[in-house]
């Protein structure tokens, strides 16, 4: 049986990743910190994926093992004789996870193995394959690199699943929304390209990434962010208040207007793809809260995140994003008291003021239209909920 190994046991990887390796007839070893997970995955060898919405479907995932990531010896040996490597680990956590690659593929090279290897990096990122390209490569000679560049791909990916909190009495298992989307650059691949069910190929990767990015999470964020401040918990509860709706719809219209023009998507195709990802808002069962989609306002109201790159993008093919700066301006006042990041960015605008706040946070100047929208909308929003505003 073929072998794959996923870097993270958490949602992405055991309800998406880990999932579509059993499906496709890998034997899938997981590697994690958390020992309870390891653990637990040791002495089931499966666990169970619920798809919910209109209807439930269960996968029972079975012949899985874990490793836990400090016994950094035994995932080297593991890697140097896998079929495949995905991760799913976040980010941040790429570097992290570089050096105990790099071993194994020392390792590899050292048995003088010639069976090509791909390792797929599943982050909600661009390019994060090249990037854990870049980081492994730190940790090799000249040598080993241009052994590794004959004999490893590092294809980067696209990939798409809301996974709701896991219920706090089940470890392993776990719910996923219906729809999944993974998309991989065909021409990265080294030997053989693998066949996963659900993987699509394309040559045209970054148009996939950014449509995402520049949908689902602009979408997500902007709901979080308004419905956090008019008294939502869940999104799929705030995606129902006309306003909510009626200014994220827009949004997502005003951002695609600029990935329309620059990567030639049909704009029947994409006006379906805006809607296809509003229906997924409204999976009750998905009770994403909008404190955990809002999370870390300083990284996601940044000049190159979901909300204000698209603002940059259509202001230059002449359109005004009324919808877009007014997710910008909600974004600014979301407060909630256990995120570190909205913390810090609230003391920031208290201390700094907010037309220097906002040229820190998201790049956007006060005297430029969008910013002085933003600015506007932001003192409405603070009118509005006077009183009401939480303390930090």
């Amino acid at each position: 049986m073929k072998k794959a190994i996923q870097f993270g046991a958490g949602n992405i990887g055991r309800g998406f990743i880990g999932l579509l390796l059993s499906l496709s007839g890998y034997e899938v070893t997981f590697i994690d910190i958390d020992d309870e997970i390891v653990n637990a995955l040791n002495l089931k060898k499966s666990y169970q994926v619920i798809e919910v919405g209109i209807s439930e479907k269960r996968y029972n995932v079975n012949g899985v093992n874990a490793i836990n990531a400090k016994n950094t010896a035994v995932v080297a040996e593991e890697i140097s004789s896998a079929d495949l490597i995905t991760t799913a680990v976040g980010p941040k956590v790429l570097k992290d996870i570089s050096p105990i690659i790099a071993k194994g593929l020392q390792i590899k090279i050292k048995k003088n193995q010639k069976k090509p290897l791909n390792i797929i990096a599943c982050e909600n990122a661009v390019n994060a394959s090249s990037q854990l390209k870049k980081y492994v490569f730190e940790h090799l000679s000249a040598e080993e690199r241009n052994r590794v560049e004959m004999l490893v791909g590092f294809p980067d990916s696209a990939v798409d699943r809301i996974i709701p909190p896991r219920d706090s009495d089940t470890k392993l298992s776990i719910k996923v929304e219906p729809f999944y989307e993974w998309i991989v650059n065909e021409s990265q691949f080294k030997g053989n390209i693998p066949r996963i069910k659900g993987m699509k190929l394309t040559h045209n990767l970054k148009a996939y990434v950014e449509r995402k990015i520049f949908t689902l999470n602009t979408g997500h964020a902007g709901t979080a962010y308004i419905g956090y401040k008019k008294g939502y918990r869940y999104i799929h509860d705030a995606i129902k208040d006309r306003e909510i709706l009626s200014t994220v719809k827009g949004a997502l219209e005003e951002s695609g207007e600029s990935l329309i023009k620059l990567y030639g998507f049909s704009r029947e195709v994409h006006n379906k793809y805006i809607n296809k990802i509003i229906q997924r808002f409204k999976n009750p069962e998905l009770k994403d809260s909008v404190v955990r989609v809002g999370r870390d306002p300083l990284r996601k109201l940044g000049p190159e995140d979901r909300l204000v790159k698209p603002v940059i993008r259509v202001v230059k093919i002449g359109i005004f994003p009324k919808n877009l700066c007014k997710c910008i301006a909600y974004g600014l006042v979301f407060d909630p008291a256990e995120d570190l990041s909205a913390k810090k960015m609230q003391y920031l605008i208290r201390n700094k003021g907010l037309e220097k706040s906002l040229v820190e946070i998201t790049g956007i100047s006060p005297g430029e239209p969008v910013g002085k929208e933003i600015i506007k909308m932001y003192k409405q929003i603070e009118k509005k909920y006077r009183g009401s505003v939480k303390s930090i």
